[in-house]
């Protein structure tokens, strides 16, 4: 079958609509069946990835659980679905995928404004893994959204006037705060509307962040529109700026200028979707035009809209939302290019490219986050309509979207309406005076207003204004192009002891916070303040809500104090409230209700605190019995926040305790009108228990700070009862917990034995409640073995590593056979005590614990080679274990490695091309090494056996990885190597023309790209030289030489830290590395390389021998090593 025929084969069906279905909107739930490729289970063991970038800031996994490997062939599976219709929009959310939209389809032209996917293929993109491309994903309070492959609960809504409502709602796995939008279409518009409320229902400050990820079907005929005053864009953390759309500098590295002046380069051009020529080679609004994974993100606007638009479909779609609180505005593409056509196969069979045009609510980059207060909600809508013949919109609002133009001499004026609209007029305006009036007009959404004004050839100072019966229904202005101020890129900020003042320490801190940085941590910059001043109340204050946030109860109410005492040196009533509220929760925590009382009290007396402080106070109010004040603190608190969903529920459960229960069921009606999926909520209407274990263990927390110990307790046997369940051992350490407060020992007891011979898979507590209850456990009972094991999870992920490694310890000594402690202990005994024997000792443990664990083989192996174990041991490992290492990617990579490095290079290449690989993003290119290296040595093989032809044709297959490897050459990484090694074996066979081409070829690279970024110079640099010297080009070879040197020498000599705007590590995510020596080891390397080019052999080989000595298994060093060794001896 062709590509098309099997596209149309696999292609979705959408179901009809069911007939009791029979008013203006449709809303129903059908599953539809698509080709799937279903994630692996996840893996049992906690991830602890602290320094992981993900999308410019943490990428922090813990407590979910990894998913590392997809299937690699297909099944048919049937997926859940609600189907949402009116007469012009047909559209699909999954709720299992995280209530995404996987269809919108415009009814009246068959045109899919959003991309279709017409099966489910995730690859490893997510944080927690798999990530599935196409239609609408929803992103919050991160990006990607943590949740993103998991289930969502699911309401339709439906009101009197025929709008339709389908309410998708979860609690998120990281921060447990709840999140819920609403797929929204009213009976007469042709636009789909997005209703979205997130709420914090936590007690503390929280940082989020919302993009609407939009992807749109691409070609060389796509182009994306961003409003008319858009003049500049950003990369991730404004770390680069670029003109736009015509972009006036290298931007991710590819130089736009020099495209659009001299053309694209013959070996930079796209295998598809090549430009026709119709607009400028460095316009950034043209998919086919940018050839390398690229964002750019508006820097300001004051217009509400932006889109994209199929020019080859004459159909599109706007999104529109509200600028002031929606600036955020951006656009992703894998790049038109052989690196991003290997992602488009990873994503999609037959779907082609897309890219993804994001919309962002309190944020306007990546990553750019916004505060929610304990309690606060959030509420805003976004609007998107299909285009259909319309063509760029210059104006677009929720009414109309305007496209004008003028040809010949006239003023061509396209209009699109979302809404019939009768007795409509437009005013056309220039220069202040009416040139043309047109009405009374009937708009409909069925079909475009066409509108031509002759002898109009300049719209410059034209105003063109739309007016429904009801008032204006857009308007659009064309200004002069006003000069814009350049926005300078965001800078690093300098270390702690570099800074001028305390405010800037603070801030800083603050702004590392905010942003979640992986690498750089807020408590260094705070600890400086605090050196300098040690009373400093924004600080104190700062460090007291880190300290709680880790579990270091003390030590908070220690900055807390400090806090109050300078705030209140000279009054007792500070305009700052925070760290008395701050207080009252960390006292309450350590088991000091009435201390905790007084400090919530206190913070009461300031505005901004009133809402949080009345609901702690309600709450404590409840556990006493006094219901009449906690009415009247709940009603306080609602009065400061009323849409405090916890606040709400826990006043009905007070009314209803006073008798008063026509006003509790007429409040609960109201709240649940405004929120049908709150937990708490649906509890108090019918005793509905979450589906979801987590959101039950959340809700029967809620209940028990508020004395509700008997809801709690239903709730968390509940959870206790699901045996199949992860969340179960912890619901039962919780129960034990709340019985010992309660003074009932003997069922306490009886709880924390039940959760010590649960299952320990996939337990990983992340609550301060979970970590007083575990840490309760432990001294209940001495001979529990899983509780100091879940505890040490929790200290480790809240970076208390010493206190984490005693709780292992201990796990260990009470059951040495269970491999995750063991494996928990070898991370730490590497990563912190620095103890590699310690370290290697605990893997060896956990391996004879559990042999069948390809992740403990695998991390085993990696410790075994930052250690510097001989390659050979290391492989003949791996082959002990070939069922494990061929489970995972990661060790059958390594297994090929290690075959290269022991000149097994035939088996290498076999084991590469005999399974498909699934890369991570920001992980590419371990397979693609290997299959290049491997080739490298066949060939240089056959040119030592005098076999030039067949040399060559092992060069050029290097060039072409097969897909199986779901990579592909990056367009910035250095070929050199390769090309020159072509031009040799092309020269040794007589062909003197194609050796001079590969060669020029290999001379002509400049830079690298590696480790997900731009390097100057790079180990590839030397093949470039040599290709000089080729070319009979000693001068220029020497000086590239040179240059390689002073690199190194720069490079050594500056300081050993982390990107500050890294946007992946992928080498620092399990086993820490030093810095400093890893900049000193590849420093080693390059001046080897140098001096050997400028001939000096014994340097070379001295700082070759000493690299060696770090890194005995470096394949190019050693063959660099023995070349020096026979220049040398032939001196």
């Amino acid at each position: 079958m062709t590509d098309a025929a099997d596209r149309a084969a696999s292609r979705l069906v959408l179901p009809e609509a069911p007939s009791a279905e029979g008013g203006p909107v449709k809303a129903w739930h059908e599953a539809v069946s698509m080709l799937s490729y279903l994630p692996a289970a996840p893996d049992r063991n906690p991830l602890f990835l602290d320094k992981r970038v993900y999308q410019g800031s943490s990428g922090r996994l813990y407590p979910l659980p990894c998913i590392d490997r997809i299937a690699s062939e297909p099944v048919m599976k049937s997926w859940n679905a609600v189907h949402l219709e009116n007469a012009f929009l047909r559209i699909m959310i999954l709720p299992e995928i995280g209530g995404r939209l996987h269809v919108g389809l415009d009814k009246r032209n068959g045109y899919d404004f959003f991309y279709r996917q017409d099966v489910i293929k995730p690859a490893l993109v997510g944080l927690a893994g798999p990530w599935i491309s196409g239609g609408v994903e929803f992103n919050w309070p991160q990006h990607h959204r943590p949740a993103t492959f998991m289930p969502v609960e699911i309401e339709i809504e439906r009101e009197a006037g025929g709008v339709v409502t389908v309410w998708c709602g979860d609690h998120d796995p990281m921060q447990r705060m709840k999140g819920m939008h609403g797929v929204r279409l009213h009976p007469d518009r042709a636009m789909l509307e997005l209703r979205v409320r997130l709420y914090n229902r936590t007690e503390t400050t929280q940082t989020f962040l919302w993009w609407a990820n939009v992807a749109a079907r691409v070609h060389e005929q796509y182009q994306s529109f961003f409003p008319p005053d858009v003049r500049f864009v950003a990369d991730h953390a404004k770390r680069a700026v670029t003109s736009f759309p015509l972009s006036d500098r290298s931007y991710y590295g590819v130089d736009y200028p020099g495209r659009a002046a001299e053309g694209v380069p013959t070996r930079e051009q796209p295998a598809s979707f090549v430009p026709d020529g119709s607009y400028a080679a460095n316009d950034l609004s043209w998919y086919a035009n940018i050839p390398v994974p690229t964002s750019y993100m508006i820097t300001g606007t004051a217009f509400d809209f932006f889109g994209g638009y199929d020019h080859a479909a004459h159909a599109g779609f706007v999104h529109v939302a509200d600028h002031h609180v929606a600036p955020g505005k951006k656009q992703w593409t894998w790049g038109n290019h052989e690196f991003g056509y290997a992602w488009d196969r990873s994503l999609t069979d037959h779907g082609g490219p897309y890219i993804e045009l994001m919309a962002g609510v309190y944020t306007d980059n990546q990553p750019d986050f916004s505060y929610l207060a304990p309690g606060e909600t959030k509420v805003f809508s976004q609007f998107w309509y299909p285009l259909a013949g319309l063509g760029i919109p210059q104006a677009a609002s929720l009414d109309a979207a305007l496209h004008v133009e003028t040809r010949n001499g006239c003023l061509l004026l396209r209009i699109a309406v979302t809404r019939r609209v009768e007795g409509a007029t437009l005013h056309v305006e220039a220069g202040g005076h009416e040139m043309f009036v047109s009405g009374p007009l009937t708009l409909d959404p069925s079909e475009l207003q066409n509108l031509s004004i002759p002898e109009v050839r300049n719209t410059s100072g034209l105003t063109v204004t739309l007016r429904g019966p009801g008032g204006p229904l857009l308007r659009y202005h064309v200004e002069q192009p006003k000069e814009q101020q350049e926005p300078e890129p965001a800078t690093e900020p300098p270390l702690p002891a570099e800074m001028d003042s305390v405010e800037q320490l603070y801030l800083t801190g603050l702004h590392l916070e905010l942003y979640r940085h992986a690498t750089r941590s807020p408590e260094a910059y705070w600890l400086e303040a605090l050196r300098r001043d040690p009373q400093e109340s924004r600080t104190n204050t700062a460090m007291g809500r880190w300290r709680l946030k880790h579990g270091q109860l003390e030590a908070a109410v220690h900055h807390f104090r400090r806090a109050i005492a300078r705030l209140t040196e000279r009054h007792p009533n500070p305009a700052d409230g925070e760290p008395f509220y701050y207080l009252g929760l960390a006292l309450r925590a350590l088991g000091e209700p009435e201390n905790a009382y007084n400090a919530f009290y206190k913070a009461t007396w300031v505005a901004a605190w009133c809402g949080p402080a009345y609901h702690a106070l309600g709450e404590r109010d409840c556990a006493r019995g006094d219901w009449e004040r906690a009415r009247d603190h709940l009603q306080r608190s609602l009065g400061a926040n009323a849409d405090n969903n916890n606040a709400l529920s826990l006043l009905v459960v007070a009314l209803r305790r006073l008798q008063r229960s026509a006003e509790a069921a007429m409040l609960l009606s109201e709240a649940l009108e405004r929120d049908p999926l709150d937990v708490w909520f649906r509890y108090l209407q019918a005793e509905t228990i979450p589906e979801s274990s987590q959101a039950a263990i959340d809700l029967a927390l809620d209940m028990q700070r508020a004395g509700l110990l008997g809801e709690a307790k239903q709730l968390f046997e509940a959870v206790a009862g699901r045996v199949a369940d992860s969340s179960s051992p912890m619901a039962l350490y919780l129960l034990a917990w709340m019985h010992e407060q309660d003074g009932k020992a003997d069922l306490a007891a009886q709880a924390g034995r039940r959760a010590a011979t649960l299952p320990p898979d996939y337990v990983f507590p992340s609550r301060l409640d979970e970590m007083i209850a575990l840490k309760a456990a432990c001294l209940r009972n001495a001979q529990d073995a899983r509780a100091p094991y879940y505890l040490g999870n929790y200290l480790y992920d809240r970076k208390r590593p010493t206190e984490a490694i005693e709780a292992w310890e201990r796990a260990t000594r009470l059951d040495p056979s269970f491999p995750t402690a063991w494996r928990n202990l070898g991370i730490a005994c590497f990563n912190t005590l620095h103890d590699e024997p310690g370290a290697l000792e605990a893997y060896e443990r956990a391996l004879q614990a559990d042999p069948a664990d390809a992740r403990i083989l695998y991390e085993r192996d990696q410790l075994w080679k930052r250690t510097g174990v001989p390659a050979r041991d290391r492989l003949a490992e791996l082959d002990r274990f070939p069922e494990l290492t061929a489970s995972r990617d990661d060790l059958s990579v390594e297994r090929a490695t290690l075959l290269n490095q022991m000149g097994r290079v035939s088996e290498a290449l076999q084991l590469l091309l005999s399974r498909p690989f699934q890369p991570w993003e920001g992980g590419e290119g371990l397979v693609l090494a290997q299959f290049v290296r491997s080739h490298l040595v066949l060939g240089r093989q056959s040119l030592a056996e005098g076999k030039p032809e067949a040399a060559a044709a092992l060069f050029h297959a290097a060039l072409r990885p097969p897909q199986n490897l779901s990579e592909a050459w990056h367009l910035l990484a250095n070929q050199s190597q390769v090309f020159y090694w072509i031009g040799i074996a092309s020269r040794a066979s007589g062909q003197e023309a194609k050796a001079r081409e590969a060669l020029l070829l290999a001379a002509g690279q400049r830079g690298d790209f590696q480790q997900m970024s731009v390097q100057a110079v790079s180990e590839m640099t030397y093949w470039s030289a040599l290709a000089l010297r080729e070319l009979g080009e000693e001068q220029a070879a020497a000086e590239l030489f040179m240059q390689i040197l002073h690199y190194a020498e720069e490079q050594e000599a500056a300081p050993a830290v982390i990107d500050y705007f890294a946007t992946s590590l992928p080498t620092m995510l399990l086993f820490e590395e030093d810095l400093g020596e890893t900049k000193k080891t590849r420093a080693l390397l390059l001046r080897g390389q140098a001096l050997l080019g400028l001939g000096r052999h014994a340097e070379a080989r001295a700082q070759l021998q000493e690299f060696l000595q770090r890194n005995p298994n470096d394949m190019d060093a050693t063959e660099l090593d023995a070349e020096a060794a026979r220049h040398g001896a032939s001196c």
